[in-house]
């Protein structure tokens, strides 16, 4: 089957039966299908209203244009603090211990101050541009790595510039330049 448009539209279905405004990593695997079958270097994957444009790099990475984020102010709930970060899609970052994700994430992802909901990641910042993060992704519990997550910590950990950000599924380098974010990390076919 030839497809011949540079642009395929996604639904993303959690497993709880909600749907995501915007996945990072759900972006980049459409991107990585389209650009293959199409054979073009430069695509675009769009979620909802937002458009992410994708590029296909070397070694089965994509480069992504995530779009405008938002780093609002730190706030805290039942002694948890926290940065709310949007990405198209709520965030709740707190500075800390990873492993504490699994008795953060699910305080968080359904307080009252969300009342959609929210994504939580809790970080460690490992130096200048380098975090460790572990996700807890709403509707869905903790996931290996996402995409939105990467852009949400980096933000609030480190406002600007190039991070790496390590998941226990992987690395994601994001770059943050003037409320923009760009997204880049790999894609690997499962057989």
């Amino acid at each position: 089957m030839a497809v011949e448009s540079d642009t395929a539209e996604i639904v993303i279905w959690n497993p709880d039966g909600s749907t995501a405004e915007l996945s990072g990593n759900g972006t980049r695997i459409a991107a990585r299908w389209l650009a293959d079958r199409t054979g073009l270097p430069e695509v675009r994957i769009r979620v909802g209203e937002r458009i992410v444009r994708a590029r296909a790099l070397p070694n089965g990475r994509i480069e992504q244009d995530l779009g405008a984020y938002e780093v609002g102010p730190r706030e805290a709930v039942d002694g948890i603090e926290f940065v709310p970060v949007s990405v198209g899609n709520p965030h709740a970052v707190v500075v800390g211990d990873p492993a504490e994700i699994g008795r953060i994430g699910p305080l968080l992802e359904t307080h009252p101050r969300f009342p959609g909901r929210t994504n939580v990641q809790v970080a460690r910042v490992d130096g200048s541009g380098s975090v460790t993060a572990r996700v807890w992704e709403r509707g869905v519990g903790e996931t290996a790595s996402s995409g939105t997550s990467a852009v949400a910590v980096a933000a609030a950990t480190h406002g600007e510039g190039m991070v790496v950000v390590h998941f226990p599924g992987g690395d994601l380098t994001v770059r943050l330049d003037g409320g923009l974010a760009t997204l880049t990390g790999p894609v690997e076919r499962l057989s």
